[in-house]
Formats: C-alpha cells, sequence, structure tokens
C-alpha cells in the first residue's frame, strides 16, 4: 500500500506516519507551518518513506504529488482554535478550501480512499452528553468547528458523487509527546517563565476527554481496518473527561514546583470558540473492536511527563 499523509509532519501525523511505514510505502505532505521537519527525521532514514514540502492550497502541486498513491490520510489543518478567531480566514484556508483540493486532487487520480481527522468541536454546544455521532442539529461555536464541518460535508459529497470511500474520526483532545500547542504545553512554558504563578484561562471548570496520541493513532488504522461502509464517521476518544484546573495541578506537581499562585481569569470558557464541557459517546467505536487503553487522566499524567522531557 501506499500512502499518503497531509500534515505528516505534525503531532498526530508524524506518529501515523511511523506506524504506516510498517505496512507500506508512506508520502507525508505538509508545509511546515505547524508541522516541524525534526519530527520525521528518524523515518527519512527508511527508503519507504518520502517527505514532500508543499501547501494543500497549491492545487496544481498537490495533484502531482499525491499522483499513484493508495488511500490518503487528511490530517492538515489550522489545529489551534483560538488563532482562527484572530485570523478568521485561516480555516476557511487551511481547512475547508484545502480539503476541497484534497478531494479534487483525488478526484483527477482515480484515488478512491480517504481518512479525515475530524473533530469533536463540530459539535458546538451540545446539550445531550456524553454526545454520540448521531447528535443534531450540529453548530459549531468556532470557526475551525465550522471549517471541520464544512470539510465532512464535502467529503460525504464527493463520496456520493465519485463512488471513493471515507472514514471520517471526529477527535477528542489529542495530547502527547510531539505536541505543538495546548494547554499542557502552554502551562509548561508559563511555568517555566515564571514558577510561583500560573494563569488559567477561564475558571478552572471546562472539562474535556484527553486521548493519547498513541492511542489516537492506533484508533484511526483500527477504524480503517474494520469498518467498510461507504462513509464511515466515528468519535474517536475515551470516555469521562478532565478539568482544565486537574490538568494544571498534575504539571505543577509534575514539575516539582511548590507555593505555585493559580490565578484563573474567570467565566466559563477559556476563549470565545472554547465549548466547556464535552463527553464524548465512544460505543460505536468499541462496537467494532477499539477501546482507548488509556484513560482520560493517565492520558493527561502520560502526556505531561512526554511534554515536559520533550519541551
Amino acid at each position: 500500500m501506499k500512502y499518503f499523509i497531509t500534515g505528516g509532519a505534525g503531532f498526530i501525523g508524524s506518529h501515523l506516519a511511523k506506524e504506516l511505514l510498517k505496512e507500506g510505502k508512506v508520502t507525508v505532505y505538509d508545509n511546515l507551518s505547524l508541522g516541524r521537519r525534526a519530527l520525521i527525521r528518524d523515518l527519512e532514514k527508511n527508503e519507504k518513506f518520502r517527505f514532500i514540502r508543499g501547501d494543500l492550497k497549491n492545487l496544481k502541486k498537490l495533484k502531482r504529488a499525491i499522483a499513484g498513491h493508495d488511500v490518503v490520510f487528511h490530517l492538515a489543518a489550522n489545529s489551534d482554535i483560538s488563532k482562527g478567531a484572530k485570523y478568521t480566514d485561516i480555516d476557511l484556508k487551511n481547512g475547508t478550501i484545502a480539503t476541497y483540493n484534497v478531494l479534487e486532487a483525488m478526484r483527477i487520480n482515480d484515488i478512491k480512499k480517504i481518512v479525515f481527522s475530524s473533530s469533536s468541536a463540530i459539535y458546538g454546544e451540545a446539550k445531550k452528553m456524553p454526545t454520540s455521532e448521531d447528535y443534531g442539529p450540529l453548530f459549531p461555536i468556532s470557526l475551525y468547528g465550522a471549517s471541520k464541518l464544512a470539510s465532512e460535508a464535502l467529503i460525504s459529497a464527493f463520496c456520493h458523487n465519485y463512488d471513493m470511500q471515507a472514514w471520517i474520526f471526529r477527535f477528542a483532545n489529542i495530547v502527547g509527546s510531539h505536541g505543538t500547542h495546548g494547554v499542557i504545553i502552554d502551562f509548561i512554558r508559563k511555568l517555566r517563565r515564571n514558577p510561583k504563578e500560573l494563569e488559567v484561562l477561564g475558571n478552572g471548570k471546562q472539562a474535556k476527554p484527553y486521548l493519547h496520541v498513541s492511542d489516537c493513532v492506533f484508533g484511526i488504522i483500527y477504524g480503517f481496518k474494520h469498518s467498510n461502509e461507504q462513509l464511515n464517521f466515528f468519535n474517536l476518544g475515551c470516555r469521562g473527561n478532565t478539568s482544565v484546573k486537574k490538568i494544571a495541578e498534575n504539571v505543577i506537581k509534575r514539575m516539582g514546583l511548590k507555593k505555585v499562585k493559580i490565578i484563573y481569569t474567570g467565566g466559563k470558557r477559556g476563549w470565545k470558540g472554547d465549548v466547556p464541557i464535552v463527553s464524548y459517546n465512544v460505543s460505536k467505536i468499541e462496537q467494532i473492536g477499539w477501546k482507548a487503553r488509556h484513560s482520560s487522566d493517565d492520558a493527561v499524567k502520560i502526556a505531561i511527563k512526554e511534554l515536559i522531557e520533550e519541551k
């Protein structure tokens, strides 16, 4: 098999590329805006691996690069939700339009299989929790979530019109080594600047399911291999969630700091577009045999250790 990974030099993509190399040839396509070449340096020693620096907005180059592959794993996006609120076209260009270009390049090259990284952000502030895949109506509150939902719609339409097959995974919050941003990294950086004080956005009661990146990659590959509808879609996460307050306390403890003053900025959300409480129903993917190996709390603890050592 020949696998094509967009965003393959990024957080999740670099881990996925390593696993897929065990099964076939891998091409990573990344513009390195968030990804880092260092994350795939060891993979480049493998003759089955190829790196192409390219931007998904360049359809002409993408069409050439994607030719000859069997499956596309589309992970590239602006994954920093708060950044999308500041630059209102970033999710449109790097999310929705980029996804269209991937699908169009696949259509032109007669590539039929796409695996897409979506997000819990598509559900917005769901009134039913734990939230399952059939929840609706869907009204995201971030431009990132809107872009992911639009991308899912494009994928569905391309599958119907051009006999493609898709696997859509709606990620929980993914944490672990190679992370580029997020609450754990934010806390570590703040505490290294000032080990006596930690600013926490919101009231600290925000709580979401955190999935370790190893479980995420395992879930992607497992779901791809064990479901075979034309349009396959799953919540990819774990049962339960972890509060921001608990994450802050765990980071402080792991860094060996004492008498740290935690300052909460107030309000139920950390920033505009932040969904304060997320709880996932993951029974659909569990029914086909996959289950997260780590709980949300354990994933956070493992990720804190990894990121402190790495950053």
